[in-house]
């Protein structure tokens, strides 16, 4: 499916940069299951510094708890297609948040130097 400019769902999943999923990296599991339902596309974030329920703020900063910094994981895809998808989060993320927000996807292809398309 590729999606259309028009109203869509962002997903966007919060967690751990080492959060493992069988020996696996978990944002690397969500992004190919994401690959595997036809889902229009998914990218993954590392943040460099950050805080969650546990209230420890994670950094990657020298002398601190540079392994476990945030990560997110964003998908924008139709909401029902988003919806579709959130059964096989219950089952991967343990701790983390998920958040869905309505967007309005605007879809830009190549023009050529002359202006068409």
């Amino acid at each position: 499916m590729h999606l259309q400019t028009g109203p869509a769902l962002r997903l966007t999943i919060f967690v751990r940069t080492n959060d493992q999923w069988h020996h696996r990296p978990l944002h690397s599991e969500i992004v190919h299951r994401a690959h595997q339902a036809g889902l229009a596309g998914a990218s993954v974030f590392h943040g460099i510094e950050g805080f969650g329920k546990s209230e420890t703020i994670h950094t990657s900063r020298i002398l601190s708890l540079g392994d476990d910094l945030p990560s997110s994981i964003v998908i924008v895809d139709a909401e029902e297609r988003i919806r579709a998808f959130l059964p096989q989060l219950d089952e991967l993320v343990t701790e983390g948040m998920v958040v869905l927000d309505p967007v309005e996807v605007v879809r830009y292809t190549s023009r050529t130097l002359d202006g068409s398309a």
